[in-house]
């Protein structure tokens, strides 16, 4: 149960901003304010301001990916006041391709974090002076934080000696089954040792099916009894 404190911020909040405040909850004693994306500026700009609020600092900007909505984007605010001593999160929901208002004349800082968002879940921000991609390469093909991109991606990289530089090529993953040997390589260092720590017997590079692997290990199962 949040404090009277946040109870009252929360009902100052609506209050005033009663027309841009669609409702508000409360998540592990935060405030979490939902508005509707074109009115993101006004309402940050009233939290930076106001004299009751003083959210003066933007701690993150973040994107959630659902994709079985149908507004499928969150872009989550985080801000924080020195005086309130809280944090409070203000969320918009975004289709996917939806266009945000920038925020970057509210918080300069948001550029770079509007940056993020866009490059990792391709949500445009319009105003934005340099929206561009940031943590991959230019070029790159999609946007990885996105629930239906693939974990091995779509290129993968190598030095190209005769080239002199750094190549992408096509994923190409040739070895469908992969055991790994996740056992410390300091063992062995000591006596003393935890049942389940000795190595296995399957010997490295080995190439098999987990259906082999289970067989293994059953039949030491086995021998031991």
């Amino acid at each position: 149960m949040p404090d009277d404190s946040l109870l009252d911020l929360a009902d100052y909040i609506s209050e005033k901003m009663d027309k841009y405040v669609m409702h508000h909850v409360f998540a592990k004693d935060e405030l979490v304010v939902h508005v509707k994306p074109d009115d993101i500026a006004i309402v940050l700009q009233f939290l930076r301001d106001d004299r009751e609020c003083q959210y003066t600092t933007l701690i993150d900007l973040c994107g959630v990916d659902y994709p079985e909505r149908a507004e499928r984007f969150e872009v989550v605010y985080c801000l924080l006041s020195i005086r309130q001593n809280s944090r409070v999160r203000i969320k918009i929901s975004v289709e996917e391709d939806q266009i945000v208002p920038t925020v970057t004349k509210v918080f300069s800082s948001a550029g770079w974090l509007e940056r993020e968002v866009w490059d990792m879940y391709g949500i445009l921000f319009s105003g934005n002076p340099d929206l561009r991609r940031i943590l991959t390469d230019y070029g790159f093909d999609g946007h990885p934080q996105r629930k239906d991109f693939p974990l091995s991606g779509y290129v993968e990289l190598r030095y190209d000696n005769e080239q002199k530089r750094v190549v992408y090529e096509p994923v190409k993953l040739t070895q469908d089954f992969r055991l790994f040997d996740f056992i410390s390589p300091w063992e062995g260092m000591t006596d003393m040792q935890e049942s389940g720590d000795e190595k296995g017997s399957i010997p490295f590079g080995w190439k098999g099916t987990v259906d082999d692997v289970k067989d293994m290990e059953d039949q030491d199962n086995a021998s031991e009894r």
